[in-house]
């Protein structure tokens, strides 16, 4: 059999934020790369990424940060190539950029500094790229040498000796996101973990909705829990349900079954409302609530008393209980979602190709040599904040050093 045309050593199928960070580093040892990817434009999903400012990285980054079936498996990874290390080649291009908040550094400018670094890279390590090219088949030709994987696509049919698979999950499709690494993960006997929206807002059925609606546009720091998961920061409602911080980061544990809210966190909310009962009797519970907690929110939440119809209730008119319970209310509301807005919604793709089937040094698959899968395609999920971009970097960096 005639060798397909146009060898290369390395062929990464996806140019976005792993693919391109592979490229280069496998470029720098000197291999032929080929970059291939359907769009028109590389890194699209690099240019909307923190409201068009790029969280490129997080300090604070470390395995605890992230889910996976198996949890040790990013370790390696992370410990080979940091955020520091990601930052320096940002001081490098001379990208400025500042921390927002829990360690999440964003661009000054616009996300395309960061692209512009990452394609600047590839063009210095020699990397060819292929825009606008469409794949049409991937096949192993471990007999043929040197050549092992064939890629048959709109513009011709290439050949190299590694494939690297970087082409995400299979959130936010209007970019293009595609099941293409996980068809092809199965193709060569690679397991996959069911991909699910990650980072995703929550939906909920007609009776909290009835409740959530009206509140739609109202925030507050909240603590999201789910057993030992806890994430402090914003909660949005919506009117589909909740969003925000907090619910993103809880969204990538939930499966099934309730979340936990505390929309008082740090707060004894028990001891505030009876306090507030001995001190101002004959007010309105709506407006004692209004101190801790935002004014639709108060309003939506306090109980209603016997006479509700003829008046506003008091304070005064709630036994300890009530306000007791009133308080459990607000530090502990468990509430089970149905469902999520889905994949169009989803800032990453949770679940992907199992890590039981690859290196945790090199990202290659253990039982096809040549074979590499990176960045959100596979099974490891970041907290929002940077920690998915970590991730990209880290897992492109061990593969390029390996492909």
């Amino acid at each position: 059999m005639s060798q397909p045309p146009n060898p290369y050593d390395v062929i990464i199928i996806g140019a976005g934020a792993a693919g391109l960070m592979c490229a280069f580093t496998a470029g720098q040892r000197g291999r032929r790369v080929l970059l291939l990817d359907h769009a028109a434009e590389a890194g699209a999903k690099i240019l909307i990424s923190g409201g068009g400012r790029c969280n490129f990285t997080n300090i604070g980054t470390n395995p605890t940060c992230f889910w996976s079936e198996n949890p040790q498996f990013c370790r390696t990874a992370l410990r080979r190539y940091t955020a520091p290390d990601f930052i320096a080649m940002v001081d490098h291009h001379a990208i400025a950029y500042h921390e927002k908040t829990l360690g999440q550094l964003f661009c000054d400018g616009s996300a395309r500094a960061i692209l512009n670094m990452l394609l600047a890279e590839c063009q210095t390590a020699g990397v060819t790229i292929r825009l606008n090219c469409r794949i049409a088949d991937v096949a192993h030709t471990a007999a043929a040498q040197p050549a092992k994987f064939s890629v048959r696509t709109s513009q011709g049919t290439f050949a190299a000796e590694s494939l690297v698979l970087a082409t995400g999950g299979l959130s936010i499709p209007k970019l293009g996101a595609t099941s293409f690494a996980y068809d092809i993960a199965r193709q060569f006997g690679l397991r996959v973990i069911t991909p699910r929206p990650g980072l995703v807002p929550l939906t909920f059925a007609e009776d909290l909705l009835a409740l959530m609606r009206p509140l739609s546009g109202v925030s507050l720091d909240s603590d999201a829990a789910i057993g030992r998961n806890h994430f402090r920061e914003r909660t949005l409602f919506t009117h589909r349900g909740l969003s925000g911080p907090a619910i993103l980061q809880i969204s990538s544990a939930w499966q099934s079954g309730p979340i936990t809210l505390n929309l008082l966190p740090g707060q004894d909310a028990t001891a505030f409302l009876l306090a507030r009962k001995r001190e101002r009797p004959k007010a309105e519970l709506r407006t004692i609530l209004s101190e801790i907690l935002p004014q639709r929110l108060a309003q939506a939440l306090a109980p209603p008393t016997p006479d509700a119809e003829t008046r506003e209730p008091n304070i005064a008119d709630l036994p300890d209980k009530t306000l007791r319970d009133l308080a459990t209310r607000l530090t502990a509301w468990q509430i089970t979602p149905n469902g999520t807005e889905g994949f169009a919604k989803a800032e990453v793709t949770a679940g992907g190709i199992d890590t039981r089937d690859l290196s945790p040094n090199t990202l290659q698959a253990n039982a096809i040599p040549g074979l590499f899968a990176i960045g959100e395609a596979v099974d490891v999920t970041g907290w929002l904040g940077g920690y998915n971009f970590q991730w990209a970097w880290s897992s492109a960096h061990c593969a390029g050093r390996a492909a």
